[in-house]
C-alpha cells in the first residue's frame, strides 16, 4: 500500500539475488495487505469472544489503518536516514511480535494495542521495503518489479477475504493474526542473510516526529467523533469538540510543516488541482472498498446466518471485481482520459451500493457490493494515475507517499463512518442500518463523481 519515498541512483551491477529478494519483501508486504481484509471477516467473532462492542471492533480496522498511513511518510523518511535494509528487518520483527499479542488477546484493550503495533510496523516496513527495490533494480526490470509490487493490493485484498474464511472458521480467530508469526520469523531470518548492505540516502536530517504525532492525532480524533456519533448522535457537544479538535491538529501540523527543517510533506504540493484531485479519489476509494467489507461481514454473519468460510467465499467475486474494474480502467485510462474514467468508476460505486440498499437478500448484495467494487477498482487506477502523473521527477516519491497516506486514512474513515451509520445492526437490534450505511456510501460516491469532474484534469492536460 505504500509508495516509494526516495528516488536513488541506478545500479551498475544488479544485485544477483534481487528477483529473490523482490518475492520475499513482496510477501511481506501482502502480510500488510491482508491484514485489513482477513481481520474484517473475523470481527464479529472477535466480538463474541472477547465481548467486544460495536466502537471497539470498529477501532480494530481503524486502528491499524490509521497507525498504518499516520507514520508512513515518517517511515519512508527513516529508511531515508537510516537505511532500508535496517528497517525492513526491524519493522518484520515488530510486525511478528504485535501480530503474536493481538492473536494472544484476551481482552479488547490487548487486541487493540497489537493492531496499533502492527500499524507502527507496518509504517516502518512498507516504505523501507519499497525503497529497497528500488535501488536493487534499475531500468526495464525495476519497472516490471513496481508493476508486480502493485498487483500486490489487489491478490491481497481477494485473499484475504478467502483466507479470513478459512482460518476464522477452522482453527479460530486468534490464527488470523497467529500466522503472520512463523512467516514473519522465515522471512526475518531469510532476508537477514539475503539482503545488501544498504547506504544511507540521506546524510544528515531528522526525523519530524512532532509532524507525525500532530497528523495521526488529528485523524484519530475526527475518527472518534465519527465513531462516537453513532451512540451520541451526530449534534452532540462531544462530537463538536472532537471535530473542533481535528480542525485545530490539522492546522497545526500544516503550520508545523511550513516551519519544520525536515518536514515530512510539503503541504503546498496538495493545493495543486492532480494532486488534490488524486488524494481526493484515493480517499473515497478506500474508504468506499472497507465500506463493503465491514457492512457485508456483519450483515452475512450476523444477519443472515453465515459462517466465516461462507461469507469469505462470498466476498471473493468482490475481491476479484476490483482487479478487473482496475486491469480494465489500466488498459483504456489513456484514450478515455482520468476524468472520464473517474467519473465512470464513481457512478458505478454509487450504483453498485444503491443496490443492497434498496433490495434485500443475499444476491442484491453480492451484485450491488460486485458493481461497486469494479467501480472502486476503476478510481484506485485514476487516484495513482492523476496524483502522480503530473509532478516533477523530484516529486514523485513525496507525491507518491501523500497518495499513500490518503489510502490508508480512507479505510479508517469509511470504518469509521459506515459503522456509526449502521449502528443499529451491527448490534444486531435492527436492519435498517445496513440500508443506511448502502445508502450512505451511494450518497458518497454520487457526491464524489460530481467533484471527480470538476477537480480532475481532462485528457489533454499536460504537466
Amino acid at each position: 500500500m505504500a509508495e516509494p519515498m526516495t528516488v536513488t541512483t541506478a545500479r551498475a551491477h544488479p544485485h544477483p539475488q534481487r528477483w529473490k529478494i523482490l518475492g520475499l519483501v513482496g510477501v511481506a508486504q501482502l502480510m500488510l495487505i491482508l491484514d485489513v481484509t482477513v481481520v474484517a471477516i473475523a470481527l464479529p467473532h472477535m466480538g463474541a469472544d472477547l465481548g467486544l462492542g460495536r466502537e471497539t471492533l470498529t477501532w480494530v480496522v481503524s486502528g491499524y489503518t490509521l497507525t498504518f498511513g499516520g507514520l508512513l511518510l515518517l517511515g519512508g523518511r527513516a529508511a531515508d536516514l537510516f537505511g532500508a535494509r535496517r528497517l525492513v528487518l526491524v519493522g518484520l520483527l515488530l510486525f511478528t511480535a504485535a501480530s503474536l499479542t493481538a492473536g494472544l488477546a484476551n481482552s479488547g484493550a490487548m487486541l487493540l494495542s497489537g493492531r496499533i503495533a502492527q500499524g507502527l510496523a507496518a509504517a516502518i516496513l512498507s516504505p523501507a521495503a519499497l525503497s529497497l527495490i528500488v535501488t536493487i533494480f534499475d531500468g526495464e526490470e525495476r519497472n516490471k518489479a513496481l508493476g508486480i509490487w502493485s498487483a500486490l493490493g489487489g491478490g491481497g485484498a481477494a485473499l484475504g477475504v478467502l483466507l479470513g474464511g478459512l482460518l476464522t472458521a477452522g482453527p479460530g480467530w486468534p490464527w488470523v493474526f497467529f500466522i503472520n508469526v512463523p512467516v514473519g520469523l522465515v522471512l526475518l531470518l531469510t532476508l537477514r542473510t539475503q539482503l545488501p548492505p544498504q547506504p544511507r540516502l540521506v546524510a544528515t536530517g531528522r526525523l519530524d516526529l512532532p509532524g507525525a504525532v500532530l497528523v495521526t492525532s488529528a485523524t484519530g480524533s475526527l475518527i472518534y467523533a465519527l465513531i462516537q456519533a453513532g451512540d451520541r448522535g451526530w449534534a452532540t457537544p462531544a462530537t463538536a469538540i472532537l471535530l473542533v479538535a481535528a480542525v485545530v491538529l490539522y492546522a497545526a501540523f500544516a503550520v508545523r510543516q511550513r516551519l519544520a527543517a525536515s518536514p515530512l510533506m510539503d503541504v503546498r504540493l496538495l493545493l495543486r488541482r492532480p494532486v488534490a484531485a488524486g488524494t481526493l479519489l484515493i480517499l473515497v476509494a478506500t474508504a468506499l472498498m472497507i465500506s463493503v467489507f465491514f457492512l457485508g461481514t456483519f450483515y452475512f454473519q450476523n444477519h443472515r446466518g453465515y459462517g466465516a468460510l461462507h461469507t469469505g467465499l462470498l466476498f471473493l467475486p468482490v475481491a476479484l471485481a476490483t482487479m478487473l474494474g482496475a486491469n480494465a480502467t489500466g488498459r483504456v485510462i489513456g484514450r478515455a482520459g482520468a476524468r472520464t474514467c473517474g467519473v465512470l468508476g464513481l457512478l458505478l460505486a454509487a450504483v453498485g451500493m444503491a443496490i443492497p440498499a434498496l433490495r434485500s437478500g443475499t444476491l442484491a448484495m453480492v451484485i450491488g457490493v460486485g458493481l461497486a467494487a469494479a467501480g472502486t477498482g476503476a478510481v484506485f487506477v485514476v487516484a495513482s494515475a492523476t496524483a502522480l502523473g503530473q509532478v516533477q521527477p523530484h516529486e514523485s516519491g513525496l507525491a507518491s507517499g501523500i497518495v499513500s497516506t490518503f489510502h490508508e486514512f480512507g479505510a479508517s474513515l469509511g470504518a469509521a463512518v459506515v459503522s456509526s451509520v449502521a449502528a443499529a445492526s451491527i448490534a444486531g437490534t435492527s436492519t435498517a442500518g445496513f440500508e443506511n450505511g448502502f445508502t450512505t456510501g451511494a450518497v458518497i460516491a454520487a457526491t464524489a463523481a460530481v467533484l471527480a469532474f470538476i477537480l480532475t484534469p481532462g485528457a489533454r492536460s499536460r504537466p
